[in-house]
């Protein structure tokens, strides 16, 4: 993480040309000398050994030797190193950093207070804006770290949606044997969003890759209360009561299991909800299931009587 010491060679290209000196030669002749150039190779049993000409130990190592080395001229001659080009020390970056086979300067900073990274990112970005502007071409700037991280996780899990969603679909179907059932448990998923919003903004969470993890993840909870509501009611419904009242009982029947379930579930969350890493996801199920369950038991019942228009003249008239 020091600079290394570095010595520039700055070529006279008006004087190297009058004494017959080439920049290419001139680079070759340095290599050769310091790296070595392989001009045979030696066999030993099954072995070769690579033969390098370079120069001698005093001139490779001693950088006083630097401006005597004798280089070869186009005349047969040679001259000083320092007749043709002047040395300048100095130093470097011993390790120039890559990012995307780019060299990059890389910024480090930490939140420094309750701000979440992502609204700090949002606030500052007309700043960077403007900087990225006015850069020259060829340059880039970019935000990495947990933004970065959480937007490709975000980009990944997206891409798989399409097929979790048809093998949703495709399992309800399995399970419910009606394409309207189906949509209608499918449409009870998104309410795990109202509960999500509301402790993410309560426990101050960032809706990043976990959390939105945790909200894919709820919406098969959601969706596996909604089926067991369904089918309950699918069932007393088939063994000859009426469909008003076979609503109500199964609600009724089915709130015990429904709610326990959801408890079992939001209290597994509670050690999560402390560690840094999984916090977001244990609180957006958390928050979720609790107001999805509640509005399950409201809403189901309610959006089946309406989808399958159910009449509470029904019960009367049996």
């Amino acid at each position: 993480q020091e600079p290394s010491k570095v010595v520039w060679l700055n070529v006279d290209q008006n004087r190297a040309r009058v004494l017959g000196v080439s920049t290419a030669e001139l680079s070759a002749f340095l290599r050769r000398t310091f790296t070595g150039a392989g001009v045979s190779q030696f066999r030993e049993d099954n072995e070769l050994i690579e033969i390098l000409l370079r120069g001698t130990e005093r001139e490779r190592l001693e950088l006083s030797m630097l401006p005597s080395l004798a280089i070869p001229t186009e005349g047969g001659r040679s001259v000083p190193l320092s007749q043709v080009a002047t040395l300048e020390y100095g130093f470097e970056e011993g390790v120039i950093w890559h990012r995307n086979r780019l060299p990059t300067v890389t910024v480090r900073a930490d939140v420094n207070g309750e701000l979440q990274p992502a609204t700090l990112v949002t606030q500052i970005q007309p700043t960077l804006d403007e900087i990225r502007d006015s850069l020259p071409g060829g340059y880039l700037l970019e935000v990495g770290g947990t933004v970065e991280d959480s937007s490709r996780g975000q980009r990944s899990v997206m891409a798989g949606i399409p097929l979790f969603i048809i093998v949703v679909v495709g399992l309800l179907m399995i399970q419910l044997k009606s394409f309207s059932r189906s949509a209608m448990v499918f449409l009870t998923a998104p309410l795990g969003l109202i509960g999500v919003t509301l402790f993410l903004l309560a426990f101050n969470q960032p809706f990043g890759f976990v959390a939105m993890l945790g909200t894919i993840a709820l919406s098969g909870m959601i969706m596996r209360n909604s089926v067991i509501l369904v089918d309950q009611i699918e069932q007393d419904i088939g063994a000859g009561h009426d469909r008003f009242t076979s609503i109500i009982d199964a609600t009724v029947r089915r709130f015990r299991p429904i709610v326990l379930t959801a408890l079992a579930a939001v209290l597994a969350m509670i050690p999560l909800s402390r560690s840094v890493f999984f916090g977001p996801m244990a609180v957006a199920i958390m928050g979720g299931l609790i107001v999805a369950t509640a509005l399950t038991l409201l809403f189901l019942p309610a959006l089946y009587a309406a989808w399958f228009r159910v009449d509470e003249d029904e019960a009367a008239s049996r």
